[in-house]
C-alpha cells in the first residue's frame, strides 16, 4: 500500500475518529457524531508543539482516504540523565488496510520521528486485551517491561 505519512490537520479529525471507533473497544469509548470535543481536543494537540497527531494517507485509490494514525507525544524529564520521552498513543489502522504492512511502516517512522526529534526512549502501552496488538509490537522489537495502571477521572 502506498501511503504518504504526515501531521494531520484539522479536516482529518473525523477520519481519525471514524478509526478510533472502528475496533471492539474504540465503538464502547468514542462517539463521532459528536465532533465538539474532538475538535476542540485537536485545537489543544495542534498547538502544543510537543503532539504530533500523525495520520497515513492512501495514495492510490481510493487516494487521500486516512488508513491509519497516531500520536507521538514528547515529555522531557529528569529521569534517565534528563532523557526526553516519546509516547506513541492512539493506534490505529484502517480494518481494510491491516495486515498490508502499513502497521509496521507507520511504527517504524514514528520509532524514527521520535529520534530525531530528540527522544532516547520510545513506550507505547497497549489494552491488555489486545493479544494481536501485544505481538505485533514486539516483533517490532519492543519490550513489555512494566504494568500500566490507569485511573478514571470523573
Amino acid at each position: 500500500m502506498t501511503t504518504r505519512i504526515r501531521r494531520a490537520r484539522q479536516s482529518d479529525v473525523a477520519d481519525i475518529v471514524r478509526l478510533l471507533a472502528d475496533d471492539a473497544l474504540g465503538v464502547a469509548r468514542e462517539d463521532p457524531t459528536d465532533r465538539a470535543p474532538y475538535q476542540a481536543a485537536f485545537a489543544r494537540v495542534d498547538a502544543d508543539p510537543n503532539q504530533h497527531l500523525i495520520v497515513a494517507e492512501r495514495m492510490a485509490e481510493p487516494a487521500g482516504e486516512i488508513v491509519g494514525t497516531l500520536q507521538l507525544s514528547l515529555q522531557p524529564g529528569l529521569s534517565r540523565r534528563g532523557a526526553t520521552r516519546c509516547t506513541i498513543e492512539g493506534v490505529r489502522i484502517a480494518a481494510d488496510a491491516r495486515g498490508t504492512g502499513l502497521g509496521t511502516q507507520l511504527l517504524e517512522w514514528a520509532v524514527e520521528e521520535a529520534s530525531r526529534l530528540g527522544a532516547s526512549l520510545v513506550q507505547l502501552t497497549s489494552d491488555a486485551s489486545r493479544a494481536d496488538a501485544r505481538r505485533f509490537y514486539e516483533h517490532l522489537g519492543f519490550t513489555a517491561s512494566h504494568v500500566g495502571f490507569k485511573r478514571t477521572l470523573d
